[in-house]
């Protein structure tokens, strides 16, 4: 192995190589650790309304480095933070008034997406009664409305058509933060949301949140549906690499099993192997792959089991056939025949070892083919429909034309993850076979 290192150290190809496995592998474990699988699969179907303080299409929040204007990233206020304001006040006879004050800072240059607020109340049978007020760092006061609410209510304050016509027939988002002296850009300043609720039982409770949506969120952008883009980009890394490996891996050692096999026995059994391994071979393994995904099933596991059985009998198993026949008639493999080995003990153990200088680089090097199959299968709608991965990300962004709207952030994340699983495993795969072809060595 420590000979093995210094060769590699001085193929700068691999060397890269080598770091961007690295960045991949890193990704997949960080993937894991922080968002467990059933975490990751009910954030991406979006059950529950977790994506509900997320905007839509907002782009990642590290842009704004780049622009001159910078764009708003979204806010979010909650009653139940520890710098809100929150008061209640028992006026008698089961009563009681609570003031909530939520506050904070708009820097920006431009305006938000949306805006909206969301309660969450606690009453036996009478319903809380609120009263909101927004408060603009020049004193102006709007009133937004005046609502009775359930346990669970929201007030989207940028779909109020009353709101709309009282600020002279521009959207909330927009009059709400405009400068009178100039209103194309937005009034910079402290902001209050002022909450007045009436509750008529004596254990009832308010609380509300505001959201402020922004131009731009997290590190890697949301999509159509308010979906977090780095919960796919992180968990395709372990999907990527566990179906290339796998594949690659199971596939290779499995040809070359049936190979060395096949030319130890002959007769009968090298028959059968290449009448099968000549019908795979005219079959098209892509839309084989469709078929199972349109008749049976999308589940990537399944998609994996076609993979690797079609694999087995692919055209690398003539390669490894060709490299055994001439293993067979090496001495060492008459000796071994002749202390009485077994025809077990002489596949696994004298002759699969003498060509595995031939698999490594192999099965290294087939790892991006099934990286990208599986991608493709996704682009083309065939994807595991549960799990998040890169080629789910592709999809969605052709249907939703992510290109045409300028959310090209959505289609480069993920591709360029694709590219960096190509070149890695390529850049190493091709070193190792210099390394372990001496034949390849001087080109």
């Amino acid at each position: 192995m420590k000979n093995l290192w210094t060769q590699i150290k001085s193929y700068p190809s691999a060397v890269a190589g080598l770091a961007m496995i690295l960045l991949l592998v890193v990704l997949a474990v960080y993937a894991v650790v922080t968002i467990p699988y059933d975490q990751a699969v009910a954030l991406w179907k979006g059950g529950d309304n977790v994506w509900l303080e997320t905007p839509r299409n907002a782009r990642p929040a590290w842009f704004n480095f780049f622009y001159r204007e910078k764009k708003p990233v979204t806010i979010v206020r909650r009653t139940t933070d520890e710098d809100a304001t929150k008061t209640n006040i028992d006026l008698g006879g089961g009563v009681i008034l609570s003031d909530m004050v939520l506050e904070f800072d708009f820097n920006y240059d431009d305006f938000p997406t949306e805006l909206a607020i969301f309660f969450t109340s606690k009453y036996q049978a009478a319903r809380p009664n609120v009263t909101v007020n927004w408060v603009t760092p020049d004193g102006r006061e709007i009133p937004l409305g005046e609502m009775t609410i359930r346990a669970s209510e929201s007030f989207r304050i940028s779909q109020d058509s009353r709101l709309v016509r009282r600020l002279g027939g521009r959207n909330p988002e927009v009059g709400l933060f405009a400068d009178p002296d100039n209103p194309s850009k937005p009034l910079k300043g402290t902001y209050r949301l002022v909450v007045e609720g009436l509750m008529f039982e004596e254990d009832s409770d308010v609380d509300a949140s505001l959201v402020v949506y922004g131009q731009l969120h997290g590190l890697a952008g949301t999509d159509h549906l308010r979906r977090d883009i780095m919960v796919a980009l992180l968990w395709g890394a372990p999907v990527a690499l566990a179906f290339g490996l796998v594949a690659a891996v199971g596939s290779s050692i499995a040809t070359m099993t049936l190979a060395a096999a096949s030319v130890w026995f002959g007769g009968w059994v090298d028959w059968l192997i290449r009448r099968i391994n000549e019908i795979v071979m005219i079959l098209p393994l892509l839309p084989i792959l469709i078929m199972v995904g349109l008749f049976y099933s999308r589940s990537i596991w399944v998609v994996l089991g076609v993979v690797i059985l079609l694999g087995i009998f692919g055209s690398s198993i003539l390669t490894y056939r060709s490299m055994f026949l001439q293993v067979k008639q090496s001495g060492y493999i008459e000796a071994a025949r002749a202390y009485g080995a077994g025809s077990g003990r002489i596949i696994f153990r004298y002759m699969i070892p003498k060509i595995l200088p031939v698999l490594i680089p192999g099965f290294v090097t087939q790892v991006p083919s099934f990286v990208f199959l599986e991608a493709t299968l996704s682009v083309l709608g065939l994807g595991d429909p549960v799990l998040p991965t890169w080629g789910k990300l592709l999809h969605d962004a052709q249907n939703n034309g992510a290109l045409f709207n300028g959310h090209f952030y959505w289609v480069l994340e993920p591709a360029i993850l694709l590219v960096i699983a190509g070149f890695g495993f390529a850049m190493l795969g091709f070193a190792l076979d210099r390394i372990f072809n001496p034949r390849l060595r001087g080109l």
